[in-house]
């Protein structure tokens, strides 16, 4: 009977992605992030100086509108190269490839960041269920569960001892009307944010909230009065 009630409300759609995600991708991968950056960075030593930012940057829109081009998406994304990429044996898939891709990120100043970001890709699968008739999910619904997905994996990583320190889940919900940079802003300011905390940890001081042009309001991820999330970010933005 429970079962039958959480898949009449679609409770286990992004439960169940989440959980997919995490354990057919993101447990593989994240444990080698810091190696292939590593390696990287030995033979270009001037793009990746900050160590904090050595993670997979993960974008979570809540809109479920994931572009296959980061470079389409935003002129402010510019592709740079794969890192090393990881081989494996999976599920019957011999030699299958996980790689991930480095680009260089020019903010309002002119200035480049470079870091490995990608999207969450079960967006994709959440988005595709709200066109498709079978599924019948509704704008809200894929709202909704592209909450609990981010909450959910949020939860899951926490968790995880293998994949510390080597994530950044950026989720952000776009802006009414359409921003040309808002997904860069979006990710520098997470480089910022990362930036800082190693200034700090090598100054053996307090972080400080670095200082943005941004202007987007705080997420909202509430899903019920009862059960709040934290906040994305405690800066006032």
């Amino acid at each position: 009977e429970m079962s039958e009630m959480s898949e009449r409300s679609k409770q286990n759609v992004a439960h169940g992605l989440a959980w997919s995600y995490y354990v057919g991708y993101l447990k593989i991968v994240l444990p080698r992030v810091k190696k292939s950056m590593e390696e990287f960075s030995r033979a270009n030593p001037n793009l990746l100086v900050c160590r904090k930012t050595w993670k997979l940057h993960i974008l979570v829109p809540l809109s479920c509108d994931v572009y296959d081009d980061l470079e389409k998406a935003d002129s402010n994304i510019q592709y740079v190269t794969d890192l090393t990429e990881t081989t494996l044996a999976r599920a019957g898939t011999k030699k299958r490839v996980y790689k991930h891709s480095l680009y260089a990120i020019r903010d309002e100043e002119n200035q480049l960041w470079h870091c490995a970001v990608e999207y969450a890709t079960p967006l994709q699968s959440l988005y595709a269920m709200s066109q498709d008739e079978c599924a019948a999910f509704s704008r809200e619904e894929r709202l909704e569960q592209a909450k609990l997905f981010y909450r959910t994996l949020e939860e899951i990583l926490k968790g995880s001892k293998e994949c510390a320190d080597a994530y950044c889940l950026i989720a952000f919900e776009e802006a009414e009307e359409a921003e040309t940079h808002f997904l860069s802003r979006e990710i520098v300011w997470h480089l910022r944010q990362e930036h800082h905390e190693e200034i700090a940890v090598l100054e053996g001081s307090h972080p400080q909230s670095p200082s943005t042009a941004l202007d987007s309001a705080e997420l909202n991820l509430q899903i019920s009065v009862s059960d709040l999330p934290q906040p994305l970010r405690t800066d006032g933005f």
